[in-house]
């Protein structure tokens, strides 16, 4: 009984590498960007408690993943041709990229990128602004963990 015990001891994730948990957190992070559903949050949170000393590259890395997951959708929606412009998109198309810093809610963030994506709004903007939401609602979950 003893033996086993020892087993699953062994499959513990405490002594896990960080690299092979920021990788599964890049994939949380972009995943949960996109019309998937997903908590990248609670992987932040997760990977943060095994290892506390990846604070900066938690961050960066949750950031980068949920940036270009962001930027996939954006970028599946400026295939559709345009067309006439969809109900509270002209909320997207009168403020612009900066409506990207809100890319991180639930629920609206994927609509805001789509809008954005459809609108053909600058890329290089839409990704800064995206950046920057993200960074920052990350950043909290980091200040706060």
């Amino acid at each position: 009984m003893g033996g086993q015990a020892r087993a699953v001891d062994d499959w513990s994730l405490t002594p896990l590498d960080p690299t092979v948990g920021l990788g599964g957190l890049f994939a949380a992070s972009f995943l949960a960007a996109t019309l998937l559903p997903g908590g990248s949050e609670l992987a932040l949170l997760a990977l943060l408690k095994l290892h506390p000393d990846q604070v900066s590259a938690a961050l960066a890395v949750a950031t980068l993943g949920n940036t270009l997951g962001g930027l996939s959708t954006y970028g599946l929606a400026r295939l559709v041709p345009a067309a006439s412009l969809p109900r509270r998109a002209d909320w997207v198309e009168r403020h612009g990229a900066a409506t990207l810093l809100l890319a991180w809610l639930p629920g609206i963030g994927d609509a805001l990128c789509a809008a954005a994506g459809w609108l053909r709004l600058p890329l290089l903007r839409c990704g800064l602004f995206m950046a920057l939401g993200k960074g920052l609602r990350y950043g909290a979950i980091c200040f706060w963990a």
